[in-house]
């Protein structure tokens, strides 16, 4: 595949993605990171409304596209896969209490998503919580 078509079909993924995922004004970081061979793609939002950043989700393959591609699989079924949580926090050093919505496993996984990016004695965690499933 010659490098215009490769990046061609990695802009039209990226842009597959960010449709999915970005209903609103939340902005969509495609993060790529080479290592031993493979490729580790991280997907980040971007929360207008606080503008903190949080992981999405991690893939790792041989190729920018084959990265995509498992995370457009990923984002197709992630929400029958994955609890959904509330996180209540707030920076610390600041008074404003944020409340935040993952998709994950379990608590600890969506623990790591909030700490995504930061040092995780920044922030302070109230409450964590299950969402009734809708």
């Amino acid at each position: 595949m010659s490098d215009d078509s490769q990046n061609l079909k990695i802009s039209q993924i990226q842009k597959e993605i960010e449709a999915y995922l970005s209903p609103g004004q939340t902005s969509i970081i495609f993060e790529y990171a080479a290592n031993n061979g493979q490729v580790r793609l991280d997907v980040i939002t971007v929360n207008p409304r606080h503008n903190q950043s949080f992981l999405f989700h991690t893939c790792s393959g041989f190729s920018k596209i084959d990265v995509l591609q498992q995370m457009q699989d990923y984002v197709s079924t992630y929400k029958e896969k994955n609890s959904s949580y509330t996180l209540q926090w707030s920076v610390k050093g600041e008074g404003e209490l944020h409340t935040s919505y993952f998709r994950a496993k379990d608590i600890p996984e969506a623990i790591d998503k909030l700490h995504y990016g930061r040092d995780p004695n920044s922030i302070t965690i109230f409450s964590v919580v299950l969402n009734p499933i809708s």
